[in-house]
Parts: C-alpha cells; structure tokens; sequence
C-alpha cells in the first residue's frame, strides 16, 4: 500500500480542473486534495480518475468463462491500461457452466487480487437474451427466471443483467430485479420501441452497448436505438470506432445525458493478433478487432486509455471523456466513493502525460506496474 504518496498535475476534480497535488493516504483512499484553479499553460501531466469499465470479457489471452482464477489475471491485464476496477462479464452458456463460472468469480471476488482492478462483481450478458438478435453470443439463449437468478446471486455478486425485453415474462422479471437493486440493460434484442419504453416504465435503466445487437433506428419504426436516444439517461456504447461510427457516437452524446463507455474487451485484449476464446467461440484478431469465422464483429481488443484517446480524437473535451470512463459508470452502480477525485474516495488514478499516454496507475493506492514498464 501506498504511503503518504503525493501526486501533482492538472487535477480533474469535481469543481473542474485544478493544479496541485493528490495526498494518498496508507487506507488506499485519497487524503486531501491541496490545488488551485487551473493555469492557462500546458500541463505536464494530467490526473484523472481511474476508469471503471463495466463490460469485461477478458484479457491478455484468457477468457472469463474459463472460470478459476482467470478473473485475477483479467483484472491484472486492465489494471495495466488504467482500468481501476471493472464488472466481470460472463456470457451466454448453458445453466451448468454459468453457475460454475460464478462460483469462480464469487470467490476470487472477495478479495482483489495484487495489482490488479477491483472486481465490482458481474455484469450477467446472457442467457437472457433473443436467439434471433445473439451477435457473438452462443445459442444458448433461455427465458429468465426469477429461481434460477436468485440461483445465481447466490454464487457471485451480479450487479447489471442484459436481457431482451420482449421475450415472455421479461417485463415482470425487469421489475423484479430492479425493485431488488439490480441494473438490468436491454441487449440483444429485437425489442420494438414499445417493448423498450415498457420495459424502461418497469424499472430497466440501461442499455447494452447501444447500436450494436439491437434494432436499429427508422423513423417510423424507432426501434430499441431510437427509445434509448428519447428517453434514455444511462447507455454503454463500445468506443473502439469499429462497433460504433464516431457520427453514431456524437449523436447519443446529446440525446443520452450520461452515456458512459466501455471495452466489451475479450481475451484479444493485450495480445498479438492470433486465435482466442470467446465464451464457447474461437475468434480471431486482426486488423486491430476481434471476429467470428463469418465476420461478425466479437467483443474487442479495446483498453480504457484508448477509449478515452478515441473520445478525444472525434472531438470530446478531456473531461467529458474522462466522466463517461469513471464517473458516470460509478453513479450508474451507485458507487459513491469511486468515479473521483476527492477527499475519502478510493485512491484510483490514472495519471496521463500530455499527450494522454498513461504515465501510473494506482488501485485502492497502490501503484500498478505498466504495460511498457
């Protein structure tokens, strides 16, 4: 554990950007912040908050459905790229193997693993989802059940479910689970607007990488694309430039108010281009994405630091980019002590030359070896 470290840049606080110093304390959490505003210069280095990412596959080859202790290793190889702690994303699979997985993840959860993210708990992509709209998902979709969730709540801490809204029963068990606390997304679906609206009236607050394994937007049949962009205040979308145009991209800007990004990385991420696992799916990276045999687009090689490079590249001021990669994905799970940069929050940095390469990362105050170190 960091001792009594001081960090001094550019701050991005919750008042806005400030020049000065970050005090970690010994607990892992941010002592004091000693700054005033911001000079006009150039600064030699920014600081921001650690990025959350509440989509992760996997990561310098291994898989999360692979189960033991591949979560520890996932958790290291993002902690690399500036993610302070993420959701372990499981996928589609049959009931046996999924509940095997969680038990995996339940445990390695407990405890976060030496420079390494904190794992949060699970993002729950699948089973739940239409066959018809499986992207790379395996066909091992079912109709959701509150007995087999509860199931497997028992085993991990699932904190966000993506399920399809318009398969039977969907609605009620989208109230359900909300009413209990949990995210639920819409994904994978073939959802009418209306089965979007309805399922947002019944407690639904998200959406699962928005464009991408839904219907799309036509202007007279808005789809699931269109009742985000109208009533939306939460959406994740995939900033990789592949899953999404940046022109797609700039126009949830101003219709989703908290839009916030994340990887949907798989065991591709880190790693040469070559074959990998993908759930049940061998897939392979090339060209900088990661894809099924038949070309269908399979999760990516993205890292946070390069989604927050990309935000800025398509014309996002540094700190918009910075919220919708650690603040807003933390106000969407509730996490009132991480996503910031403040006195008590968690002391998870990342620390960025001025050109927005990544120069040290800290988790909970400890500071995490880097890709190139």
């Amino acid at each position: 554990m960091t001792q009594n470290q001081t960090l001094q840049g550019r701050i991005l606080t919750a008042s806005g950007w400030m020049d000065g110093a970050v005090r970690l304390a010994a607990d892992g959490r941010i002592a004091a912040i000693d700054a005033k505003l911001a000079s006009g210069r150039q600064p030699e280095r920014y600081i921001l908050p650690g990025f959350i990412d509440l989509h992760v596959h996997g990561g310098g080859g291994v898989d999360i459905m692979e189960g033991g202790d591949t979560v520890h290793h996932v958790a290291r190889l993002h902690a690399r790229f500036g993610t302070t702690s993420l959701l372990a994303t499981t996928m589609t699979a049959p009931p046996e193997e999924i509940s095997r997985v969680l038990a995996d993840i339940g445990r390695c959860s407990k405890e976060r693993a030496p420079a390494g993210s904190r794992v949060l708990g699970v993002h729950l992509e699948g089973p739940y989802i239409n066959p018809g709209k499986l992207g790379a998902q395996p066909d091992d979709a079912c109709q959701a059940a509150m007995a087999q969730i509860d199931g497997y709540r028992a085993l991990a801490p699932i904190s966000l479910i993506t399920l399809a809204p318009e398969v039977p029963g969907h609605l009620d068990i989208i109230r359900r689970l909300s009413e209990q606390g949990v995210k639920v997304q819409m994904g994978h679906t073939l959802a009418s607007y209306e089965d979007a609206v309805s399922a947002l009236e019944q407690g639904a607050s998200g959406f699962t990488h928005l464009f991408n394994a839904m219907t799309g937007l036509h202007h007279r049949e808005p789809g699931v694309v269109g009742a985000a962009l109208a009533h939306a205040e939460y959406a994740e979308l995939i900033p990789d430039l592949l899953h999404v145009h940046p022109g797609a991209i700039r126009t949830a800007l101003r219709a989703i108010p908290r839009l916030y990004c994340v990887t949907d990385s798989t065991a591709a991420a880190g790693m040469p281009d070559g074959q990998y696992k993908l759930g049940s799916h061998s897939v392979t990276k090339c060209m900088g994405g990661v894809r099924l045999a038949d070309g269908t687009l399979a999760g990516s090689t993205l890292t946070m630091d390069q989604a927050l490079r990309n935000l800025v590249k398509i014309g996002l001021p540094l700190a918009d980019a910075s919220h919708r990669l650690s603040l807003y994905p933390a106000d969407y799970l509730g996490l009132a002590d991480r996503g910031r940069l403040e006195a008590g929050a968690w002391a998870d940095i990342a620390v960025l030359d001025a050109e927005l390469n990544l120069q040290q990362v800290y988790v909970e105050g400890e500071e995490i070896g880097l890709v190139d170190a």
